[in-house]
C-alpha cells in the first residue's frame, strides 16, 4: 500500500513582492477591494458584499479588543522593547523581547517612572514572562498611557495616533488582542445598515487574538507545527444564534480566521455549538472537516503562514493557489490593512 506524502510547509510558499504589503488601511473601510472565491473569480468591493450574501445567512464577528501591547523601556544602559502576547496570572504577560540576550531571570525592564516588570522566567525564540508593577490605575490603565499599537512586522513603519482608531474594529468591546482580526477592519455602520436591510444578522463571539499568529512556520513537515493557545469566548446568545440558522439551514459567514478557529473549536462532532471559555490551540489543515463555518471573509495572509493553510482548507489549496496569483496580479493589496476575500466552501 502506498503512503500518502506527509504536507510540507512548502507546499503552501509563495513569492509576494513588497509592493503588495499595504502599509494602511483603505479610506473609507468598506472601500476595500474583495475578491470573491468560488467556482471562478469575481472582482469587487467590500461595499458589494450584502449582494454577494443571502437574507437569513448569520455573520460571526470577533469584538476582541486590541491592547496598546507593544512597550519600550530599559534595562541599566541597554533600551529593551518587548511585546505582550499572553497572559501569564495577575498583571503578568509572556512576551516576545528584543534584544532576549540582555535579559536574565530577575533582571527589571523600566517603562516609566511608574511602571515597571521583573524578569521572572525565560523562554525560547526571545520570550519571556513579566510581571509587572503597574502603580495606580493597574496594567491596562498603564499600557494606555505608556504603550503603542503592536502592528505586525511586515508593516515597515512606526505606529502613529492613526493606528489607534485604524487598528481597532467597530465591533471592538474586550481588552485582549495583541493583533487586530483584521477582517473585521473592514466594516463601517453604513455597510452594516446595508446588510441587515438585505436581511442578514449577525452576532459576537470573542477571541484575543496573540502575536503567534505572525510567528514563522519553523518546521518542514505542517503536522510537526504547535500552535500558540489564544482565549476564546462564546456567549450562550450566540451559540443559540448559530444553531438555529443551522437548523434552518441558512448559512454561518465567519468574519475572520479568528472567528472561525473558535467556532469549530466550541462545536461537537455533529456541528452543534455549545458555549464556550478557555483557550484553543486548534490547527486546521487541509483534510480537516468544518462542522460550522459556510462561507469565510478574511485578509491576504503569508506564505507559509498556519492562517493560509486553513484558506487551503476551507477553500482549496489549488483554488486558493489561483486566487493569490489573480490577487497579484490585479493588484490587490495584502495582510492585515490590505484587502479582503470571500470564500465559499469547497465540498
Amino acid at each position: 500500500m502506498r503512503l500518502a506524502r506527509a504536507m510540507k510547509v512548502s507546499d503552501f510558499d509563495f513569492e509576494l513582492p513588497r509592493a503588495c504589503i499595504a502599509e494602511r488601511p483603505a479610506e473609507p473601510r468598506d472601500a476595500a477591494r474583495l475578491l470573491h472565491v468560488a467556482e471562478d473569480l469575481r472582482d469587487l468591493a467590500v461595499a458589494d458584499l450584502p449582494m454577494l450574501l443571502r437574507p437569513g445567512d448569520l455573520m460571526v464577528f470577533n469584538d476582541t479588543r486590541v491592547i496598546p501591547a507593544r512597550l519600550r523601556g530599559r534595562r541599566g544602559a541597554a533600551g529593551i522593547e518587548v511585546t505582550l502576547h499572553e497572559p501569564a496570572g495577575e498583571d503578568a504577560w509572556k512576551a516576545f523581547a528584543r534584544p532576549a540576550k540582555k535579559l536574565r531571570e530577575g533582571d527589571v525592564v523600566v517603562f516609566a517612572d511608574d511602571f515597571r516588570a521583573e524578569v521572572t522566567a525565560k523562554g525560547a525564540g526571545g520570550e519571556v514572562t513579566l510581571a509587572f508593577e503597574a502603580g495606580a490605575g493597574g496594567l491596562m490603565e498603564a499600557l494606555r498611557r505608556h504603550g503603542a499599537m503592536p502592528l505586525p512586522p511586515y508593516i515597515k513603519r512606526e505606529d502613529d495616533v492613526r493606528d489607534l482608531a485604524d487598528y481597532q474594529t467597530m465591533f471592538a468591546r474586550h481588552e485582549g488582542a495583541v493583533a487586530a482580526p483584521t477582517a473585521g477592519l473592514h466594516y463601517t455602520p453604513r455597510l452594516m445598515a446595508a446588510l441587515e436591510e438585505r436581511g442578514v444578522r449577525h452576532v459576537t463571539v470573542t477571541l484575543h487574538v496573540g502575536a503567534g499568529t505572525f510567528l514563522p512556520v519553523k518546521v518542514e513537515e505542517v503536522g510537526e507545527h504547535r500552535m500558540h493557545a489564544e482565549r476564546g469566548v462564546v456567549g450562550a446568545e450566540a451559540a443559540a444564534a448559530v444553531n438555529a440558522a443551522r437548523a434552518a439551514g441558512r448559512r454561518v459567514v465567519a468574519v475572520g480566521t479568528t472567528s472561525l478557529r473558535l467556532l469549530e473549536s466550541a462545536a461537537d462532532e455533529g456541528g452543534a455549538l455549545r458555549p464556550f471559555a478557555g483557550a484553543t490551540d486548534i490547527f486546521i489543515t487541509p483534510g480537516y472537516r468544518f462542522r460550522v463555518v459556510d462561507v469565510l471573509m478574511t485578509n491576504f495572509h503569508l506564505p507559509r503562514s498556519t492562517l493560509f493553510m486553513l484558506v487551503c482548507a476551507f477553500a482549496g489549496t489549488q483554488r486558493m493557489k489561483a486566487a493569490y496569483e489573480h490577487a497579484k496580479a490585479a493588484g490587490y493589496r495584502f495582510y492585515s490593512y490590505g484587502d479582503a476575500c470571500l470564500l465559499e466552501r469547497q465540498g
